[in-house]
């Protein structure tokens, strides 16, 4: 069913969904205990089965939808084909977008803390003039290295994510186009975080049919178009995909981060690429290097699937 969706101050949490109940359960009990729930909207996007193996999972995930409560409104959008997740994520956020000002990103196994949504909101009304800013982000690695509790990153992310609809027109589906203007400007050692993992690589791959990822493409839109990403200092996103559950996925807990247990204040770092989150990240991924980078890279095709 489809509903025209009038603008509300807060922006709609847009989550992807599949077969998965489960974990589908624990993202939304999560995402019902920040106080904004009830005054913010909700719209599910629900692929369809891609074998007759996983239609009645995907059933079971649409009726818990049917009867949710909690939030402002609930908006069921059911795929009634198997669109996969890159189309499905690339058509639903700008069918979204169409009608909304800005809206909120989570797939089906994203579990958030408290205060995420107020993270969310406050960043994107804060910044919502801003235009070197492309999106907001949740997630971050568990770095070592103490950051502010704020920061800005180039280029784009997505693990719980928020843009604009002016962000989101940044977003070229072209992977041959990319790759070819970051090799023009001889950006290739920059995208890759000064080779700690292979992005480049990564486009590649999906330009060639190896993998399917529309988060490389919105990583290296970013990039391209010079906008930042706003992350927190510490995660308000956890996904518990890695358990080996997922199409994308096979079990991995490298990845696994402590929710802020305190809201995060947004609006007090300088607007620009910031030294410290750059260098926080090349030492993560450069310390997960040697016996495990071959687990790496396949978990990292989830993670920019």
């Amino acid at each position: 069913m489809w509903v025209l969706i009038v603008q509300n101050r807060l922006a709609p949490v847009v989550i992807f969904v599949y077969a998965r109940r489960d974990h589908v359960e624990k993202t939304i009990s999560a995402l019902l205990s920040n106080e904004l729930s009830p005054d913010t909207d909700l719209i599910v996007y629900s692929d369809g089965a891609r074998s007759h193996a996983d239609v009645e999972k995907v059933a079971e995930v649409r009726f818990f939808f049917e009867s949710l409560i909690g939030f402002k409104s609930v908006t069921l959008r059911a795929r009634e084909h198997n669109f996969g997740l890159a189309k499905n994520i690339i058509e639903g956020v700008t069918e979204v977008l169409e009608d909304h000002e800005s809206l909120i990103v989570l797939e089906d196994d994203m579990v958030t803390s408290p205060f995420f949504l107020k993270y969310m909101n406050d960043a994107l009304d804060f910044y919502k003039d801003d235009s070197r800013i492309i999106s907001v982000h949740g997630y971050i690695f568990p770095v070592k290295l103490l950051l502010p509790e704020t920061f800005f990153l180039l280029g784009a992310d997505c693990w719980g994510w928020a843009t604009w609809r002016r962000g989101w027109e940044f977003f070229n589906c072209d992977g041959n186009y990319l790759l070819e203007k970051i090799k023009q400007r001889g950006l290739q050692k920059k995208f890759d975080f000064n080779g700690a993992y292979p992005y480049t690589q990564m486009l590649l791959d999906q330009i060639e049919g190896r993998n399917n990822s529309w988060a490389i493409r919105w990583y290296a839109s970013a990039f391209l178009a010079d906008k930042l990403t706003l992350y927190p200092g510490k995660s308000l996103v956890l996904n518990i995909g890695n358990d080996g559950s997922g199409t994308h996925c096979e079990q991995e807990n490298s990845f696994d981060v402590s929710l802020s247990s305190q809201p995060i204040v947004v609006g007090s770092v300088k607007v620009e690429d910031s030294y410290e989150g750059r260098r926080a990240f090349e030492e993560f991924l450069n310390g997960l290097r040697g016996s495990f980078l071959k687990r790496l890279k396949r978990f990292l095709f989830r993670f920019l699937r």
